[in-house]
């Protein structure tokens, strides 16, 4: 991969997160299970783990990640959510690997191209839910306000979530998004995550270079963590540390098992790296 680029759009990682869910998948003692992983990441994305993995060591974190949201979900979808609206879905094959309620809608969105990749490469499997995918970009503004407004009638209690998306985003960009979910009266929770600006630091150092080669920039971190979405009508209902995870489910390596032994913030401190899955939830 020499000559090329290392990732060559921000669809790539898709493939990259998709490469880990089949790692985890393949343990004796999976977290999770994704059968479908593997085969939708595809040989690119086993050469993406392969080039990145040395600098950036860190499969735990994207394990936790997902494990914490499919926590998440689980709950919500026990309290009632008939529609989930999963944003920038990528890979996921949520709707094929989880037991979901059978009158449940989720609908995934993303760029065309990813979207008819996925099609073709899932075509023939069977979904637990209806099952429906848009083809857009949703840095079209007013497409994506569109799409918004004709789920939130379809909907008595809809759920969103950007799994992997925010850091992509500018601190503008984030807080308009937040704002165009919040205009939906029915989608009342909202599962995301975010990093503190210390982990942005790190991750910068170790893939910052080649996602940037590929006009992936990591730019979103707000210093307050989670609440930066209040301000936007989305108050913070439960956080959740993918490290602690972590550490709770003995999956950390050596070096940060000793980190573990000190407590772990709740909220982002300073330039200390922090991640957290948060569920939103208005009403």
């Amino acid at each position: 991969m020499s000559s090329e680029k290392v990732v060559r759009n921000i669809s790539d990682t898709a493939l990259w997160a998709a490469i880990y869910r089949a790692e985890e998948t393949d343990r004796p003692d999976a977290l999770f299970r994704d059968p479908f992983a593997r085969r939708l990441a595809g040989p690119r994305g086993q050469q993406i783990v392969a080039a990145l993995s040395p600098r950036h060591k860190h499969n735990w974190a994207w394990v936790m990640r997902t494990v914490l949201f499919d926590r998440f979900l689980s709950e919500q979808l026990a309290g009632g959510v008939d529609l989930v609206v999963n944003l920038a879905a990528g890979l996921d094959a949520r709707p094929y690997r989880m037991e979901l309620p059978a009158g449940l809608t989720w609908v995934e969105v993303d760029l065309p191209d990813l979207v008819a990749y996925k099609q073709e490469i899932l075509v023939g499997e069977k979904a637990s839910c209806a099952l429906e995918r848009v083809a857009l970009d949703l840095s079209d503004v007013a497409a994506r306000r569109e799409l918004f407004a004709s789920l939130g009638r379809r909907a008595k209690k809809a759920l969103v979530m950007t799994e992997g998306l925010l850091v992509y985003l500018t601190a503008d960009e984030a807080g308009a998004l937040a704002s165009d979910l919040a205009r939906q009266e029915t989608f009342g929770s909202w599962i995301l995550d975010v990093v503190s600006p210390g982990l942005l630091k790190m991750l910068q150092r170790e893939v910052g270079t080649e996602l940037d080669r590929a006009g992936a920039h990591l730019k979103f971190a707000p210093a307050e963590g989670p609440e930066f979405f209040g301000r936007f009508g989305w108050p913070t209902e439960a956080t959740a540390s993918p490290f602690g995870e972590a550490a709770r489910r003995k999956r950390l390596p050596f070096l940060l098992k000793l980190v573990a032994l000190f407590p772990v913030p709740p909220r982002p401190k300073g330039n200390r790296p922090w991640s957290g899955v948060c569920l939103m939830k208005r009403g």
